[in-house]
């Protein structure tokens, strides 16, 4: 399979490549970059930037599918800038794929666009699989919106719009940053602890998303998520159990707000998700559960 791989430079794109690499595909890595340098064809790595497929999108003729994982970071003050580039960045890198896709002769079987779980809204009680609804609560509920609604612009054979949780990965993420304070001996539920974790490992999200390029039957939204969402509080005590840390010290919520400003939501809400589609279509989950996810980050 030749696939072509939009934010290849993230941890999740490196990943991906790794695997796709691994297994014997051919892989292109699309960049922001003006100048891209492509590597010898026996490593089946290339590297091309937009500008040269905005004047030879030729060079991508008869790819077999596209994944655009690119986007701003979200880690970071969200004041007026930063919103305007987490939401444009996205916009602009699914109108570049549409515009590619739209310009190649032979199109691709299938796109699969990065989403986000946040597409439900915040919830401390619900449960959401593929089927619910999509609800704007908070900025990133509104951004999943716009994202989605500028991936439907790109016509593919077959669109997958993965909705994807936090990726657990011991040294690139948010993970590392989660970790900190327990490895301080301060770790502690956050705010009321209760408020819902949409979480996968980051094995099973490239093995998701490998499960969804050769799955012809798979196209529409998919969360990306593992089968067993948890509370903030129960994803702490799982940590403290795997790194053999206290789980004692909670954190105000006044605290993290004045701290992370609006960004603060990242960890005071949330939502509970279920990969409903992948299990669906026999995806078999390698950490289908928060303790046997901390149990390999912590032997890593």
């Amino acid at each position: 399979m030749r696939v072509a791989i939009a934010g290849g430079s993230g941890f999740i794109g490196k990943a991906l490549t790794n695997a796709l690499l691994k297994r014997g595909d051919e892989v292109w890595i699309i960049t922001r970059g003006k100048q891209a340098q492509s590597s010898s064809p026996e490593s089946r790595l290339t590297t091309v930037s937009w500008a040269q497929l905005q004047q030879e999108p030729g060079k991508l003729e008869g790819i077999d599918a596209i994944v655009n994982l690119a986007g701003e970071s979200i880690n970071q003050r969200w004041n007026a800038a930063a919103k305007d580039r987490v939401l444009h960045s996205r916009q602009w890198a699914a109108a570049q794929v549409a515009e590619l896709v739209n310009a190649l002769e032979h199109k691709p079987s299938v796109v699969i666009n990065a989403s986000g779980i946040s597409a439900y809204g915040i919830s401390a009680t619900e449960v959401f699989d593929e089927d619910s609804p999509m609800a704007v609560t908070d900025f990133l509920s509104e951004v999943v919106r716009e994202w989605e609604a500028a991936a439907d612009t790109i016509p593919a054979k077959r669109l997958v719009k993965l909705r994807i949780g936090v990726v657990l990965d011991s040294k690139d993420g948010a993970f590392p940053l989660m970790l900190l304070p327990y490895r301080l001996f301060a770790g502690g539920r956050v705010g009321s602890g209760k408020q819902g974790l949409s979480w996968i490992h980051i094995e099973d999200m490239v093995g998701l998303i490998l499960h969804c390029l050769d799955n012809d039957s798979i196209q529409g939204p998919v969360n990306g998520s593992a089968p067993e969402p948890v509370t903030n509080d129960k994803f702490g005590r799982a940590v403290s159990r795997a790194f053999r840390r206290p789980h004692w010290f909670p954190v105000p919520a006044l605290m993290m707000r004045l701290l992370f400003g609006e960004m603060s939501t990242l960890l005071l809400d949330g939502q509970l998700a279920k990969p409903k589609r992948a299990l669906e279509t026999g995806y078999s989950f390698r950490y289908p559960t928060v303790d046997s996810a901390m149990r390999q980050l912590a032997n890593r």
